[in-house]
């Protein structure tokens, strides 16, 4: 009888810490996809999904947020099945004789079509900027990723349903995409149909900035506390991430026409206002409103803009609006490999090779709504009137993009 005992004693012992070691195993490879979708207070959190809507909550709002959960453990057991076909790949490939492996990675690097082929050259100028190769310094170039603070991290929006993650740059097409990652999300509901949009054209273009809709690096602590650095890791580890830059001083102008040059009343109380104050000598009281100034033939100029801009108090993040705050400080790239860098100028083909990289281009096509028309060419007139010296220091400030992306330096400009 003793023996007995001892044995279910054991049996017992034994499958304890057998469950013990697939707990560990399933945090090391299928975690990412399984503590996503679950918040430990409140249930189910889809992704992209901030403000929770009551059951009562009225179907006729103009949008409200979605609340389809999503199969978790269909995406965990394909993830993981997924990671161990790679890891026994990678054990062939080892086992293969070095010429032959030599071999069969130039077969690769010969046969790529030449979207990859522009996207290898992309990639590899970033990891070549980050790595000090061109000697070229900037703020953050050598932090670790867990040293960039949440609130940095707020450009950052993740698709947990499709794995994606989009850093979002204004001025470059940002509108449309956070539209198809609203549709991939299913984040918000047509108030017509009483489902999800499936249009990325459909969607509202003022919704899609509304940050509530999105999920964010930048919320992640709030949801899932200590949690939130380890998820992070493991999204940036297997999920596709993707961006869009433009050349950065083109970008300038394109934010300075959207935000100056008609009436904002927003940017003008907080710093249009400021530009008039500090550099426009305006005698006497400003107008209250955008409107009113606007109608009185008073508003900022480029050239107060760039000088905003070149004030040393004006680097200050709270005042460093995003829509002209470089890139490598919205988006990290030496931090987050990206998986895909996109570019307005060849924002078609790019979208269309994008969207086929995700494996989406079944679900959606990508809006063709009317392109920002700010273009290359109008640099030179845009800078007439702004001291030379002025133009090289507004260089040195968004030099890092310019090197990063593979823009050419202006020199039209800075050497006139």
């Amino acid at each position: 009888m003793g023996t007995w005992r001892g044995l279910r004693v054991a049996f017992i012992l034994g499958s304890l810490f057998m469950i013990l070691l697939i707990i560990v195993y399933w945090d090391d490879v299928g975690g990412f996809g399984l503590y996503p979708f679950q918040d430990l207070k409140h249930g189910p959190l889809h992704s992209g999904c901030c403000n929770r809507i009551t059951t009562g909550a009225s179907p006729s709002a103009s949008a409200v947020i979605s609340q389809t959960s999503s199969p978790v453990t269909v995406s965990t057991a394909t993830s993981s099945a997924t990671l161990l076909h790679k890891g026994a790949a990678q054990k062939h490939r080892k086992e293969e004789p070095k010429e032959k492996l030599r071999q069969r990675e130039e077969k690769k690097r010969t046969h790529l079509p030449v979207g990859d082929g522009e996207q290898e050259v992309r990639k590899q100028r970033v990891t070549d900027s980050c790595s000090g190769k061109d000697k070229m310094e900037f703020p953050g170039r050598t932090r670790a990723f867990e040293q960039i603070p949440n609130r940095e991290l707020d450009h950052l929006i993740v698709d947990d349903t499709h794995q994606i993650i989009y850093c979002y740059v204004p001025k470059v097409a940002c509108t449309n995409w956070k539209r198809v990652m609203v549709v991939l999300s299913q984040s918000l509901i047509s108030p017509s149909s009483g489902k999800p949009y499936t249009d990325p054209e459909a969607v509202p273009p003022d919704l899609v900035h509304n940050s509530s809709i999105h999920l964010t690096f930048a919320k992640f602590w709030r949801h899932y506390g200590s949690l939130s650095r380890h998820l992070m890791a493991l999204k940036l580890q297997h999920y596709t991430k993707f961006l869009f830059v433009r050349d950065p001083f083109v970008r300038l102008i394109s934010a300075f026409r959207n935000k100056f040059g008609r009436p904002n009343e927003d940017f003008y109380r907080q710093f249009g206002s400021v530009m008039l104050r500090q550099y426009g000598n305006v005698s006497g009281s400003l107008p209250e409103t955008a409107a009113e100034a606007f109608a009185a033939g008073i508003k900022p100029t480029f050239q107060q803009f760039i000088t905003y801009l070149l004030d040393p108090k004006t680097e200050r993040e709270s005042v460093f609006n995003e829509h002209w705050r470089q890139v490598y400080r919205l988006c990290h790239p030496c931090q987050v490999k990206y998986d895909f860098i996109g570019r307005l100028e060849t924002l078609e083909t790019d979208a269309e090779q994008l969207l086929k990289l995700l494996k989406v281009d079944h679900l959606l096509r990508f809006p063709s709504g009317a392109r920002n028309r700010t273009a290359a060419s109008w640099e030179r007139d845009w800078f007439t009137q702004i001291p030379i010296t002025e133009r090289r220091e507004l260089y040195k400030l968004y030099e890092p993009d310019f090197e990063l992306f593979g823009y050419p330096k202006p020199d039209s400009v800075l050497h006139q």
